[in-house]
């Protein structure tokens, strides 16, 4: 849908705070003696946003619904908003529903995690978006402690403690909204620095088609998990999408026949028909102890939250060698990687070869805003020396910031992959120890992270600057 065409009026603009509109991508379009009549992003909790909106203005509203897209370009248009007023000062945090709305509001603008900070004369709520820190709000001084304790107690945390950190953990259900937050507070020099983390528990949208496989990792991935055996690992740092793409393949393999454990820390999504343990390391429950109990709980398919230590890895390979598909993370910096850190770890490298189904390494890039970017022309000197351009290039983009990524230059983000199947050449290779695998991936041009990065940068999607991290691992 195009944006509508027709002005709005700047006495019906009145009727609705820029503050308000951006933090409920509301747009009025039209008024009568009792009743206004809006323009709302098309939700599952749109009535819940309907009612609040109700409550907060005194009156009864309409809405018809829009594209996130158009909603946005509205809002640049009639609610402009500076880049100095990012931050909006809160001065009526002792109402019990702020925090309540802080985390409702950021969970619905697809964040990640909060973090209210406490410094000498100035406290901040910053939530990360596209994986980077927005700064949203300032609570006065006077009142940051009051924030915190309503934080603690909602967490079932000691609001007493104040010398100690604390991890906790609460339940929002708002109608249609459905989510954990896992709560860590942290004594700073200045009072106590707050991080809650978002976790959703809806895993109905959730599918494998969503992950943004090129042809290539499509075809190698949906490959790999049809097999009856074997070890699927994925790499990548913190926030990089790992456990979204596994949750999505367990989705996707998840039937009556096939009986399913995994081991969590902590459980993200819940999945019908999947059998999901918490770990507990406080009491013994770790990663490899639990493994163990699942070999004899009858399992079809394993699900590991990490690889961390080697007693994990070698309870990974016995489950492979036992005739299960184990799927699990590990830390790496690519794909190769994860075949060397499992020998470090001790595996043998035959044992490797005969178990290991795919290595997977992902990285989330940010994309640019596609409302503010800028075409730029192209030097060689922009991209890493140790990077071979493989493809002509005579421009690209550059993050600029407007209203509708929050100054950022950036909205929204997409996943890129680099995979290594494990074939019946590869294994030989693996089982010789003279001889290079790095070689293998060069003789059969195996796409990696990089050219993967180059590419969103030559189709115009993100920016040098984006993907230079990437571009490294040429």
């Amino acid at each position: 849908m195009s944006v509508p065409k027709h002005n709005i009026s700047s006495e019906l603009r009145q009727t609705i705070s820029t503050e308000l509109a951006w933090q409920y991508s509301v747009i009025p379009f039209k008024k009568s003696k009792d009743q206004l009549f809006v323009y709302l992003i098309e939700s599952s909790d749109i009535e819940s946003t309907i009612n609040e909106l109700q409550i907060i203005l005194g009156v009864s509203l309409t809405y018809e619904t829009l594209k996130s897209s158009v909603i946005n370009e509205l809002l640049a248009r009639f609610y402009p908003r500076s880049k100095a007023n990012t931050g909006v000062k809160v001065t009526n945090v002792e109402d019990n529903r702020f925090v309540e709305s802080l985390i409702s509001e950021s969970q619905q603008l697809g964040s990640s995690d909060i973090h209210l900070e406490p410094f000498e004369k100035r406290s901040i709520v910053r939530v990360r978006i596209d994986g980077k820190l927005i700064e949203r709000y300032h609570i006065p001084k006077s009142e940051y402690s009051a924030v915190v304790n309503k934080i603690k107690i909602l967490s079932n945390l000691d609001i007493s403690e104040k010398r100690l950190p604390q991890d906790g953990r609460m339940s929002i259900n708002n109608q249609a909204q459905k989510f954990d937050v896992r709560v860590s507070i942290l004594p700073i020099l200045h009072g106590e620095k707050v991080v809650m983390r978002i976790l959703s528990n809806d895993a109905n949208n959730l599918n494998m088609d969503m992950l943004g496989f090129n042809s290539y990792c499509n075809n190698l991935y949906r490959e790999a998990i049809k097999k009856p055996n074997g070890i699927i690992l994925i790499s990548g740092p913190t926030g990089s999408g790992k456990t979204t793409t596994l949750y999505a393949t367990l989705k996707e393999i998840n039937k009556p026949t096939h009986n399913i454990l995994t081991v969590e820390d902590p459980i993200e999504y819940t999945l019908e028909g999947i059998n999901q343990v918490q770990l507990k390391e406080d009491i013994g429950l770790d990663f490899a102890a639990t493994m163990r109990t699942f070999l004899r709980q009858d399992p079809d398919i394993i699900m590991v939250g990490e690889i961390r230590d080697v007693a994990t890895a070698q309870m990974a390979v016995r489950a492979a060698l036992t005739g299960h598909l184990v799927f699990s993370t590990i830390h790496t910096s690519s794909a190769l990687g994860i075949i060397s850190r499992l020998v470090d770890m001790g595996i043998p490298s035959f044992m490797v070869a005969n178990t290991l189904n795919l290595a997977v390494a992902q990285r989330l890039v940010r994309l640019l805003c596609p409302l503010c970017k800028e075409k730029k022309s192209f030097h060689s000197s922009s991209l890493p020396s140790s990077f071979n351009i493989t493809e002509e290039i005579t421009q690209h983009y550059v993050p600029v910031g407007c209203d509708s990524c929050y100054y950022t230059g950036y909205k929204g983000r997409r996943a890129i992959y680099e995979m290594i199947s494990v074939d019946k050449e590869l294994q030989i290779s693996m089982k010789e120890t003279n001889v290079s695998i790095e070689d293998y991936i060069e003789d059969h041009k195996i796409p990696l992270l990089a050219h993967s990065a180059f590419k969103l940068i030559l189709d115009g999607d993100t920016s040098i600057e984006e993907a230079y991290p990437i571009l490294f691992q040429n």
